[in-house]
């Protein structure tokens, strides 16, 4: 009986007795675990040891795991062994979890697993390709590197960034040369599409010489072959001199706003600063937030503590932007706003910022923008910004410019038609004008000091004057008041326009020796005393206009250089040329010198500002012409009386009231060495149009102490 029962044959024949539930496929897996468990627990250690180490190792290796069943009931119905009608994702909530209100779980065997971990690195695999092929396009349009040759540059600066990081955890307070080999590594010989640069037939050699060898380090920095890179990888705000507390977050608010509604209006508003917030320049440019803190602190009573912190982080950052391949506009602008104001870097800050900005093309910008390229709009206005920073110094140190005219510069007026013009373009134009005028000067007289210009050639001279009278005529109407700094665009330009003309007239001064002076003709004697006039009417606008005479602290040193020229001009001229009437008259020479001095001592500025290093040089310049004055008339008194002949040499005293102004290549003001005295007549920077200084006895005054 129990042998027909156990048949499977006889089982479909229904045998009469009571029916027995068969056990579940759940239940005979779990029988057979259950007598595996108990066969390996009759096992002995070491006969399990051994029979493992007689194992054959190719049947291990061809040994194939088995793969768990697919689950198709939930936690709760395979608990009570009952089925279920759970079919994920089509049905997610069986029957009875619906009725109970229970949570239908089912949990996922091996198998589903590695279905679904299949099938998402399929997906990701994809989306890794299509991502692949899109960053390859876009870098073959940019004409950059290829996406290979970036994980390799990653891999090689990982270790030289951690080594510089801990060097500046180790040595916060210096900042090491960085040294490194000379990056001759190679672009991706493979790449998508052919570059633009060699399907151009005409580029130039450097380009050519890229062409050929591929060579990193042969390319300009900028992300467009003939574009310019517009912003750079945003700034670690938690990594600036700000949040490391340098500076603190009140100052830093404080100097930000005194910048962005005054000094920044100075440089024609808008064009060096684009930023509204301190955030955004924080997040844009470390090197632009240094130089906006330290110009500020310089014109701020009380903040030289603060000035001397941004100097020093402003200098590094500049030294550091020396050999750095990626450059961005806001680098170009700080660097031009240190210029501006920073005399002991001036003429350095300037020729680094031209520099920059001619590797990121930016003297190309012009062109494209006239031909409608909005994106080189701001490259175009940056490139005059230059310009005149350039032009600046160029004339105030007598040095040739680094921009030279070509048709950029020619033609600038033409850009003011363009869409997006402001006051601010019109302001920055007036001084591309003339600068113009002033730079076509020096490319016709030359830079030799001692040399006269030639009767026949003072025609010329006039000619550059009407030149200015135009040029005032042209732009002094089309500047409006700005409402931080008033009436000063539409002054500035009359100080602009008498400074101009004062160079330019003195030119006919140059080279003359002192016993030649009496063969002065009409018209060299008539320009002379148009400089004289153009001299004397710098400080009187200055001194009248309260347009002007409220900015003495906050314009660029360049119109502080206007001041301090015109003021050594004409005591220069009473003091050495007295004798042959001009048109200098002491008195009002010495009146509008001691004005122009009170002036800049009452000014409220930092203690290294300028204005009052000036005001020192001159107040010494004004004792000695004033000593002077008195021997001038003890001398005339001993001629009347007949105590000595007019004809008979002074008295070698009397050289000590002509002291030697001799040019000064050193630049203005160095603003930390503290064995440079104060700024006085040896530290003006007077050079090309300093006619006074050629051709004067060599005698040198020595000041007693």
């Amino acid at each position: 009986m129990l042998k027909d029962r156990l048949d499977p044959a006889h089982r479909t024949t229904g045998i009469i007795g009571p029916k027995k539930r068969r056990p579940s496929r759940d239940s005979d897996v779990a029988l057979e675990s259950k007598r595996l468990r108990s066969k390996m627990d009759s096992v002995s250690p070491s006969s399990g040891t051994h029979l493992s180490a007689n194992t054959n190792s190719s049947e291990r290796s061809h040994r194939i795991p088995k793969i768990s069943r697919k689950v198709h009931a939930c936690t709760e119905c395979q608990a009570r062994k009952i089925k279920c009608d759970v079919n994920p994702p089509e049905r997610s909530i069986c029957t009875r979890c619906s009725k109970k209100k229970m949570r239908c779980v089912v949990n996922k065997s091996l198998q589903s697993l590695l279905g679904e971990g299949t099938e998402w690195k399929t997906t990701m695999e994809e989306n890794t390709q299509s991502l692949s092929l899109a960053v390859s396009k876009i870098l073959s349009v940019l004409d950059l590197p290829s996406l290979e040759s970036f994980a390799a540059q990653q891999q090689n600066t990982q270790p030289q960034v951690q080594q510089a990081i801990t060097r500046s955890v180790e040595a916060p307070a210096s900042r090491p040369f960085r040294t490194s080999g000379m990056a001759m590594t190679r672009e991706n010989s493979q790449e998508p599409t052919q570059s633009r640069a060699s399907d151009t037939l005409v580029t130039d050699p450097m380009g050519a010489l890229y062409e050929v060898t591929k060579l990193r380090n042969l390319r300009s920095n900028n992300l467009h072959r003939n574009g310019y890179v517009h912003a750079a990888r945003p700034t670690i705000l938690e990594d600036d001199f700000i949040s490391k507390g340098k500076v603190s977050e009140a100052d830093a608010e404080e100097l930000f706003r005194t910048f962005s509604t005054s000094l920044n209006h100075y440089l024609w508003g808008g064009i060096a600063l684009v930023h509204e917030d301190l955030v955004s320049v924080r997040r844009s440019s470390s090197l632009l937030l240094a130089a906006i803190f330290t110009v500020t602190a310089l014109h701020v009573p009380g903040k030289e503590q603060v000035f001397d912190i941004c100097y020093a982080e402003f200098t590094a950052l500049v030294c550091d932007s020396m050999f750095d391949r990626y450059h961005t506009l806001d680098g170009i602008r700080a660097l031009c706003i240190g210029a501006f104001w920073l005399s002991d870097v001036s003429w350095k800050l300037a020729g680094h910022a031209v520099r920059i900005a001619t590797e990121l093309n930016l003297h190309q910008s012009y062109s494209r923008a006239m031909r409608g390229s909005r994106e080189h709009f701001e490259g175009a206005r940056l490139w005059y910004f230059i310009y005149v920073c350039d032009h600046h110094f160029s004339i105030a140190y007598g040095r040739p410019p680094v921009i030279h005219e070509d048709a950029t510069i020619t033609n600038h007026e033409k850009f003011l038609n363009l869409p997006g013009i402001s006051q601010a373009d019109f302001r920055l134009h007036s001084q591309v004008s003339v600068f113009i005028i002033l730079t076509r000067v020096y490319n016709t007289f030359g830079p030799d000091i001692e040399q006269v210009v030639a009767e026949e050639d003072l025609i010329r001279l006039r000619q550059f004057n009407h030149a200015l009278d135009s040029w005032r005529l042209h732009w002094e109407s089309q500047l409006t008041p700005n409402r931080f700094i008033a009436t000063y665009p539409a002054k500035g330009v009359v100080l602009h326009y008498h400074f101009a003309r004062l160079q330019v007239s003195s030119l006919s001064l140059r080279g003359i020796q002192q016993g030649g002076m009496h063969d002065l003709t009409i018209d060299r004697r008539d320009l002379a005393n148009n400089a004289i006039s153009c001299a004397a009417s710098i400080l009187q606008t200055v001194l009248d206009e309260p347009g002007i005479r409220n900015s003495v602290v906050g314009v660029p040193i360049y119109l502080h250089t206007m001041i301090a020229y015109s003021a050594v001009f004409l005591l220069k001229v009473q003091q050495k040329w007295k004798a042959y009437n001009l048109s200098a008259d002491a008195t009002l020479i010495r009146d509008l010198v001691m004005r122009i001095i009170r002036l800049l001592l009452d000014a409220r500025a930092g203690e290294r500002h300028l204005s009052r290093h000036i005001a020192t040089g001159l107040s010494k310049m004004l004792d000695r012409f004033t000593s002077w004055e008195a021997g001038e008339k003890s001398r005339n008194l001993l001629v009347d009386s007949g105590g000595i002949s007019q004809d008979e040499p002074t008295n070698p005293a009397a050289h000590m009231w002509e002291p030697n102004y001799a040019i000064s290549d050193t630049g203005i003001l160095r603003m930390f060495d503290s064995s440079v005295p104060f700024y006085d007549e040896h530290y003006f920077p007077l050079g090309f149009f300093d006619v006074m200084s050629a051709g004067q006895p060599d005698t040198e005054y020595r000041h007693r102490e």
